[in-house]
């Protein structure tokens, strides 16, 4: 028996986050990215799904962080079933890349610690927890995110995964702000640090200091509204997985605040 369906409509927001228009376009976009021609991996056997509710079933996992026990059920599937449909919808459902960009363009980059079960690829971070370093960029005007790099060891420092998780080569030559973890790498506009004779920053420092926190503070927000999804907060599949989970939540966020 099926619990949730996308048939009726007052069952998508409270488990996606997203108006029943922002649905069907994004269940449009998985369409045309050939979600519509997959089967589940077994010669001749279909989903039992059809490409809304499996959209659907995707998006209500990523936003409440059930086991695949809870919301196989919910949709009239095995929780085996549900694997298989994350597995193949997820990628689907990924941020698409930003090919060209106005090069006045600025973004802002910064990284969050995701607690991660898998250790072959989590370690223990400044939270006492097994997590990954997720980095993500936003458009500074926008506040839409364009860019997301691959999960790195949560003991790596934000200044050494900019590099390593490749979001660096997605922003190349545009601006690109952050905080002042960031030292070392030269393109990045971070804050004026304290002279090391421990004087104060001149007046002008401090203020282009003040200016760069608020216009900073843009993209911890878009990280709390991608942390929404709870999925975020406890990862719970396998490591190689959360680069399309996090692509795909960070599509979602974009959808939700295009309105």
């Amino acid at each position: 028996m099926q619990v949730i369906t996308a048939a009726h409509p007052e069952w998508i927001f409270p488990f996606t986050g997203l108006q029943p228009a922002q649905f069907r376009r994004l269940v449009r976009l998985v369409a045309e990215r050939g979600g519509g021609a997959i089967a589940d991996g077994r010669p001749g056997r279909q989903w039992a799904l059809d490409l809304p509710d499996r959209v659907l079933l995707v998006a209500a996992y990523w936003r409440t962080n059930l086991t695949m026990r809870q919301i196989g059920p919910l949709f009239g599937v095995s929780h085996s079933a549900a694997h298989r449909v994350i597995d193949a919808l997820g990628p689907l459902l990924a941020l698409a890349p930003v090919r060209r960009r106005p090069l006045e363009q600025i973004a802002i980059v910064d990284g969050t610690l995701i607690p991660t079960r898998d250790h072959r690829l989590a370690t223990r971070s400044k939270n006492y927890r097994y997590s990954t370093n997720l980095q993500v960029a936003i458009n500074a005007n926008t506040r839409l995110v364009i860019a997301v790099g691959d999960p790195q060891p949560g003991n790596r420092n934000d200044t050494i995964v900019y590099r390593s998780s490749g979001i660096d080569q997605k922003l190349d030559g545009r601006p690109v702000m952050a905080d002042g973890g960031y030292r070392g790498n030269p393109e990045v506009i971070i804050p004026y640090r304290k002279p090391a004779d421990g004087s104060d920053l001149p007046d002008w420092k401090q203020a282009l200091n003040v200016e760069h926190r608020t216009v900073r503070a843009g993209v911890e927000h878009a990280l709390a509204r991608m942390k929404c999804f709870k999925i975020l907060r406890d990862y719970c599949r396998a490591a190689h997985t959360l680069a399309d989970a996090a692509c795909g939540i960070a599509n979602l966020h974009n959808i939700i605040l295009a309105g």
